[in-house]
């Protein structure tokens, strides 16, 4: 996958899964455009950064964004984990403010220059916990939920303009976001048995299948949402 003279904005791209996507399409040519809350040392030379928070005004992408542009990742999430009769009402808000909102205001600052590249990809980011049922996820599984709403709303809208939209929905990943669930080794051997797959997910392994729905080869994918989840979703072996 090339993607030399490629402008790509990634939001959140200073951990988890959007360092690694970051590292991976530098690897591959692309220009990136970062926008989040902090900058990190390992991020390869040439990132362009922006200090951003979605949950506030998003009005300086205007100005910071090149003409065209050819890809957007929403790499921005949160995990709620709570029983049913703890979650609040900001609660719900604050996660689907983050998940859905958040990513609707940055695709709209960003809709023009998508569009002026002649052929373009959203990627936002799901959760298997959106088509699954989990206990302790309420919150969580309805924003992310209204994340797969949305990309499929969106692609629908934008297909005439040829901006692609699709979604990932990762299971459990090894991320800082994460962490208190996989901070002791019986923890990583229970989450890793709770896959069919045997083992949890690694940032990289995201990165690897939102940068081919970035990419050229995947021109006729749009509308979908991809389970990167090691089976969780939809495989069951310990009958």
């Amino acid at each position: 996958m090339d993607f030399n003279n490629k402008n790509i904005l990634v939001v959140g791209g200073s951990a988890g899964i959007g360092l690694a996507l970051v590292k991976n399409l530098s690897e591959k040519g692309a220009t990136i455009y970062n926008a989040s809350r902090n900058s990190n040392e390992e991020w390869p030379a040439g990132v362009k950064h922006l200090n951003l928070n979605v949950l506030e005004d998003t009005a300086a992408l205007t100005e910071f964004l090149p003409d065209d542009l050819h890809g957007l990742v929403y790499s921005v999430g949160s995990i709620t984990l709570k029983p049913f009769g703890r979650v609040s009402e900001e609660d719900f808000l604050n996660d689907y403010r983050l998940n859905v909102i958040g990513a609707a205001k940055v695709i709209q600052q960003a809709l023009k220059n998508l569009k002026a590249a002649g052929s373009s990809s959203i990627v936002l980011i799901s959760s298997v916990a959106a088509s699954t049922g989990m206990g302790f996820h309420s919150s969580i599984s309805a924003a992310k939920a209204g994340v797969e709403g949305l990309t499929k709303s969106l692609a629908a809208e934008f297909a005439a303009i040829n901006v692609r939209v699709n979604a990932v929905a990762p299971s459990l990943t090894d991320t800082r976001l994460a962490s208190s669930l996989l901070n002791t080794d019986d923890k990583k051997m229970a989450s890793a048995k709770r896959h069919p797959i045997g083992k949890y997910g690694q940032p990289e392994d995201i990165a690897t299948a939102i940068t081919f729905l970035l990419s050229e080869e995947s021109n006729w994918i749009t509308g979908q949402v991809i389970n990167i989840d090691g089976g969780m979703g939809s495989l069951r072996t310990n009958l």
